[in-house]
């Protein structure tokens, strides 16, 4: 692990490499598993506010089991905030493309400029998933089968994963986070990498 002010940040952050492939996963990981995105407590209030903003980007399933369980709702297992599912399939805020390929409606929004929010953060960071601690921040690589093609096309590209996130953890972090964080990666490659 390495540590840059109260984070703790998994070395696989710089071993690993990672390019989303969506012509090959379709945008699994808005579909896999068995409850929605991850949620920080302050996006909350955003999804309430932003909701019918994004609504004329949604299907009619995502907007109907947004009506019935709220613009977010917790994980029965740990309580944590999650986005709404469709069934038990895909995240309510998703929408596909005529290739299959997922979307996500709030993002959607975002690019045309009707909200000024791109979507949860944890969603913008994956494959990082942040656990927040007492007294520490852990950004641990989150490995998933769903994303194997993902990995193939890093290793091709030879991206590594806090290079192919570096929009989302300035947006999370800031800049003078992110230019550390490069720095630490560069002595750690220095010293452990091939």
């Amino acid at each position: 692990m390495i540590q840059i002010d109260d984070k703790l940040i998994s070395e696989d952050i710089f071993s690993e490499e990672f390019v989303c492939n969506l012509t090959k996963c379709k945008g699994a990981c808005c579909v896999e598993g068995d409850v929605g995105a991850p949620l920080d407590k302050d996006e909350l209030e955003i999804l309430d506010s932003i909701l019918d903003k994004i609504k004329p980007y949604l299907t009619q399933e995502g907007i109907k089991a947004l009506e019935e369980q709220g613009t977010w709702t917790t994980d029965p297992e740990d309580g944590m905030y999650v986005t709404p599912m469709v069934e038990d399939r895909e995240c309510a805020y998703v929408t596909f493309d005529e290739k299959g390929i997922t979307k996500c409606g709030i993002e959607k929004a975002y690019e045309d400029g009707a909200v000024d929010w791109q979507k949860p953060i944890s969603c913008h960071l994956y494959p990082i998933r942040v656990t927040e601690y007492s007294t520490f921040t852990a950004l641990n690589y989150h490995e998933w089968s769903v994303c194997s093609d993902a990995c193939a096309l890093g290793k091709e590209l030879q991206v590594p994963i806090y290079k192919f996130l570096k929009t989302p953890l300035t947006r999370k972090y800031g800049e003078a986070f992110y230019g550390v964080l490069s720095e630490a990666a560069d002595e750690w490659k220095k010293a452990y990498g091939s």
